[in-house]
């Protein structure tokens, strides 16, 4: 069997500078506080269970947060009002949102103030669309699907922009804003795309290689939105394709007479996820890497400045010693 590896795939700057963050707080608070992480930290169960061993705790509402603890929201960003109720309870927030939602959260601010209409193109129910749509929830409307443009409720459609979710399929998104500008042919563009650069360039990535082998394993959790698309991607090109937490997942009839599998991973699934699955196939089925299997993306970003703030105020006190 050829086994096949795409580039890039993995984790994203975004999301590495997420698990930094939880690990470095885990690092300095030990077991002398306790961390509380406002929704998974990135969508895939291996992270989540890691940081949950470490001590990490994970709530889905403010309220479940005790008065003055620490919080991190998750990269997928929080509305204000998620901001203002951590606030009210006097927590301590350490913001990992990517910077890339952060972009699409200030456009939605800086048209919301110029009075425009904004339309959403995402999932409505994924936690990043939520947290876009509670900086402007009067002004903008989500677009799930083309059938939903019918439903719009437009007042001037030269003052209307969209925006979309930075982890959509660039394929279906551009369906959708085709359908847009046809309805609507005065609607403004972001002024930079807003599927961010790691979306893109995996979903590129797989588009070009999926033709070439006989299957496409996408390593992910079920609820990355990312992962999802990677494998819609391949199956658009006519490979079968199937999305994997891990190696335990695989099922024996998948590789019934399939002679070469293209293997790549979500934005948010850790490479170890993956070189495990290179180790099975080459142990069950004789498989063979082609090519290098290490790759650098070039892209990294800022802790942020409330870490940064937080950390330089630490002090924990252990058999009197400050450390």
């Amino acid at each position: 069997m050829r086994i096949k590896l795409s580039n890039p795939r993995g984790f994203c700057a975004g999301v590495r500078m997420a698990v930094d963050i939880v690990d470095q707080l885990l690092d300095v608070i030990g077991d002398h506080e306790k961390l509380y992480v406002y929704h998974e930290i990135v969508h895939n169960r291996h992270v989540v269970k890691r940081l949950r061993d470490r001590g990490a705790l994970f709530v889905e509402t403010i309220k479940e947060i005790p008065s003055n603890a620490i919080v991190v929201f998750s990269a997928h960003g929080v509305s204000p009002e998620v901001k203002k109720q951590a606030a009210d309870k006097h927590l301590k927030c350490i913001d990992a949102t990517c910077p890339l939602v952060t972009k699409v959260h200030a456009e939605a601010i800086r048209y919301a103030k110029r009075g425009w209409q904004i339309l959403l193109i995402g999932h409505k129910n994924h936690q990043e669309v939520v947290g876009t749509q509670g900086e402007a929830p009067n002004e903008i409307q989500i677009v799930e699907t083309v059938n939903d443009i019918s439903n719009l409720n437009i007042d001037d459609p030269s003052k209307l922009v969209y925006l979309t979710q930075t982890t959509l399929s660039t394929d279906d998104a551009e369906i959708i804003i085709s359908a847009l500008r046809s309805a609507f042919p005065k609607i403004h563009a972001p002024p930079t795309d807003d599927i961010c650069y790691a979306t893109t360039e995996r979903q590129n990535a797989v588009r070009e290689d999926a033709e070439g082998v006989d299957l496409v394993l996408v390593v992910g959790s079920k609820n990355s939105s990312n992962s999802v698309r990677l494998t819609e991607i391949s199956e658009s090109v006519g490979t079968t394709a199937h999305l994997i937490d891990d190696v335990s997942e695989l099922k024996q009839e998948w590789f019934e007479n399939i002679n070469s599998v293209l293997i790549t991973a979500g934005a948010s699934a850790p490479e170890h996820l993956v070189l495990e699955l290179i180790k099975h196939l080459s142990t069950t089925y004789d498989g063979v890497l082609e090519g290098n299997s290490e790759f650098d993306e070039g892209m990294t970003f800022s802790m942020p400045p409330s870490l940064n703030t937080f950390l330089q105020s630490k002090t924990i006190t252990i058999e009197g010693k400050q450390v």
